[in-house]
């Protein structure tokens, strides 16, 4: 096979515009990258332009270019323009006649262009259509029903939900070229399908490649693994693998990955060829009755783990601007937090191959969505075909990866279509059962019946047998948010896997200082709620403030706040459902980034800095990590002016969490110290726990102590270093009487020591003139001196406030 890219240099204007007015820009690439890049668009991020940038996608617009074939392609048999991204409506045209129509962005596209290609120049325009005006034509003569945060009638086009508008992203449905484009000049037998299996038996491991071709050349397979190694396969043979080394998620071992290269020889030559890497081992879900209800866990090679993890979304709404690099960095920074499942939320789109190649390499395990979410869908024969070839691409591109370890059918449907939302009937339930329990189960058990189904997320199983079960299959908790309830709401629920809850907050202010002036520094100026997708939540996160810290003098000092406010709510789950692992099985938070710049849930924001919840996720999903449950007055009464019954009680329960293969010993060490840091009580026990454990291991009651004062903190040491530590309150922060730790810092290179001289909660290091990324941060310190690392980034001027300065 002989390819010649289209990649490059093209052209672009309005259909409508008669002078033509040309705009030059680079594909793959978007109307929103080429105006942009020739300054006819203003950021559509800043302020308030997303509403001009909108208005744009009223028109029709051509993308065109010239090119000549290449001698020896032109002289192929068979030539194919093949698009591996079309966005989304568009109509395809060479030399003046049309090759084709595409109508779903999830699709690879080919058509057959050999009798329109021609010795010379020849000409490529494809004419992309409204998304604006075909959702609305096609939703006046079916209307469809989705979320209220996107614009009516999306349901209706194949294309990321999230681009018509959703409650953390801006209402920016671009359009265009979005993968790469390119010619296939076909003389010789291509490779059609490459299906990997694995079998196990005892200890031994077998590798089966199943290739199918289009003519009949010779099949030549080899696998190279890990260390070197190299082997033949035969076509659809079973290969007993020598030494076979497993794959593991990041936390419980290594990533060892094998090399699979299939080539189709003719004359000796190599005539068509493609290469995966796979891991061995074996990945299914783990369903087992017990005495809570059913058990509800990811199971790699035989190993129940628990999931630690959050819900990703596409990381631009230009799309063009997400890179392998940018993709991978975020994924090492899922890592670097010790995740070990992410779940590809089912309202954007399917990530690029380079995504899953890093999760590959990084052990985290991949929840994908299919791509259905928050709505209900015309289905008709039409509408069937597009999704059922859209699914059996994807699944065929993905399915070799073993980070793959579950496929969903739809965010939330199955919830809501029991309650008839988004305009809801039983005709729409009748096509809920169709989509996601017929035609997607069917296609899965014929091209890749080894890796786990779940139909909706949340759900017990699917049917409508009531998916909000906390006692079977996931769940999405948003009464901590959305419901207004108190952090300690969590505690009252063992969910055996939560694949949704969260928090919002603000992102840091150099973020938020990219898309306003410093008149819209107010939470409730039209700029900061255009930049707040979800109705009313500034007012929410000020709600919840209340209840927590004293009132923030400044807005500098709010959006911290508010930082420490969504820290502090996961926290409180994540570390009480691991507290309970067996029962609860998972806890993947909403969500790990951003589309844009925008207060939300997210741990990392659009420009990728870290909040204070991605620091705090890396202290709670840490393999071996101790907390507390702790009672005191914020437990025991939920306003301060309520009538006492006695005194306040103030006890604690500590726990350490053990989420590796290994026993763990160490010590467990606590203090009960007053706002100086002076000692009042102590203790330390040497523990072991068990591997992929929980263990409560000390209770302690401190007999009423003076809980405006007093606060406690615990570490656990293995090996005389501390792996995990921190502190409570018995009290609500706002009434803790802080002393003025004073704050300081020493900068050694990549290191930064703070000093302290007193107890110090939420302390955080940030700086006005840099950005960098530390081992640790927004933490906890007693009287004395912490060292960080600087382990991306570089520091200049240091500020340094903790939990004493929100007043």
């Amino acid at each position: 096979m002989i390819f010649q890219t289209l990649n490059g240099s093209w052209s672009m204007y309005p259909a409508k515009d008669t002078q033509k007015h040309v705009v030059q820009g680079t594909i793959p690439g978007s109307v929103y990258s080429f105006l942009m890049a020739n300054g006819k668009l203003e950021d559509p991020y800043y302020r308030d332009n997303e509403l001009k940038a909108l208005e744009l996608m009223n028109d029709d617009y051509i993308f065109s270019r010239t090119f000549t074939v290449d001698n020896d392609l032109l002289a192929c048999s068979s030539i194919r323009l093949e698009c591996a991204g079309l966005d989304t409506i568009c109509d395809i045209f060479i030399n003046g006649k049309k090759a084709g129509s595409a109508f779903n962005m999830h699709r690879y596209w080919k058509y057959d262009v050999k009798k329109l290609l021609k010795n010379g120049r020849n000409e490529i325009s494809i004419l992309f259509h409204s998304p604006v005006k075909y959702i609305k034509d096609r939703d006046s003569l079916n209307h469809t029903g989705g979320s209220i945060h996107a614009m009516r009638g999306f349901p209706q086009i194949r294309k990321a939900h999230c681009m018509f508008g959703w409650d953390w992203g801006p209402r920016l449905p671009d359009a265009g070229i979005w993968k790469d484009i390119r010619l296939a000049g076909i003389d010789s037998s291509e490779i059609t399908d490459i299906y990997i299996t694995q079998q196990y038996n005892g200890n031994t491991v077998s590798v089966t490649a199943e290739v199918q071709q289009s003519r009949n050349a010779e099949i030549k397979i080899t696998m190279t693994a890990p260390d070197g190694s190299i082997y033949e396969l035969q076509n659809d043979k079973s290969f007993s693998v020598p030494s076979p080394r497993l794959w593991w998620p990041n936390g419980l071992g290594e990533q060892p990955l094998y090399t699979v290269k299939v080539e189709l020889l003719e004359q000796g030559k190599t005539a068509d060829s493609s290469t995966k890497r796979i891991g061995l081992r074996t990945m299914t879900l783990s369903r087992k009755k017990d005495k809570w209800g059913e058990s509800f866990s990811h199971c790699v090679n035989g190993v129940d783990f628990f999931a630690m993890g959050a819900d990703y979304i596409p990381e631009d709404n230009i799309l063009s601007r997400i890179t392998p690099e940018r993709t991978r960095k975020l994924l090492e920074q899922c890592k670097a937090a010790h995740f070990n499942v992410v779940r590809v939320w089912g309202g954007g789109f399917y990530p690029a191959d380079a995504f899953y190649d890093a999760c590959d390499e990084l052990g985290l395990v991949v929840w994908q969505d299919m791509m259905f979410a928050c709505a209900n869908y015309p289905l008709d024969y039409n509408f069937e075909d597009n999704i059922t070839a859209e699914i059996e691409e994807n699944i065929k591109r993905l399915r070799h990866h073993p980070s793959v370890g579950l496929w969903c059918g739809n965010n939330e449907m199955e919830k809501f279509e029991t309650s008839y939302t988004y305009d809801g009937s039983e005709k729409t339930k009748a096509i809920y059962i169709r989509m996601y329990e017929h035609i997607i189960p069917h296609i899965l058990h014929r091209i890749d019946p080894g890796t786990p189904y779940w139909p909706s997320s949340p759900s017990s199983g699917g049917s409508f047998d009531n998916p909000d079960d906390p006692d079977r299959g996931d769940v999405h908790y948003w009464e901590v948010w959305h419901g207004g309830v108190p952090f300690s709401e969590y505690r009252k629920f063992f969910f055996r896997y939560v694949s949704e809850f969260g928090f919002q907050s603000f992102p840091c202010m150099k973020t938020i200082n990219s898309f306003t002036k410093p008149e819209d520094h107010n939470v409730f100026s039209r700029i900061m709620e255009m930049h707040q997708r979800n109705e009313g939540a500034n007012g929410k996160i000020l709600t919840y403030l209340s209840m927590t810290f004293l009132y923030p003098s400044k807005f500098e000092t709010l959006v911290y706040a508010s930082q420490l406010l969504q820290a502090e709510a996961i926290k409180y789950g994540v570390e009480h459902w691991r507290r309970n692992r067996g029962r609860c099985m998972g806890a993947i938070y909403w969500q790990l980034n951003d589309i844009w710049p925008v207060a939300s849930w997210a741990s990392i924001d659009y420009f990728g800095r870290w909040k204070a919840l991605h620091y705090y996720a890396k202290r709670f999903f840490a393999p071996v990590m101790v907390s507390c449950e702790e009672y005191g007055e914020a437990q025991d009464t939920f306003s301060i002016v309520y009538e006492k019954k006695g005194p306040v009680p103030t006890r604690a329960r500590l726990s350490v969490a053990n989420e590796t293969r290994q026993h763990v010993k160490g010590i467990l060490q606590w203090t009960l110290n007053d706002e100086f840091s002076n000692i009042l009580q102590k203790g330390k026990k040497e523990i072991t726990v068990e591997p992929l454990s929980s263990l409560w291991a000390e209770s302690l009651d401190f007999h009423n102590t003076d809980f405006l004062h007093n606060h406690l903190s615990f570490e656990f040491l293995i090996g005389g270093l501390v792996v995990s530590s921190g502190s409570v309150l018995f009290t609500n922060p706002k009434y803790y009487h802080f002393a003025n730790p004073e704050l300081s810092y020493r900068l050694d290179d990549n290191k930064i020591t703070v000093l302290s001289k007193a107890y110090a909660r939420y302390v955080e290091i940030s700086s006005d003139d840099s950005d960098f990324t530390l081992s640790d941060n927004y933490f906890d310190m007693e009287k004395g001196e912490r060292t960080v690392l600087i382990t991306d980034g570089h520091a200049k001027h240091i500020t340094l406030r903790s939990g004493f300065d929100i007043r």
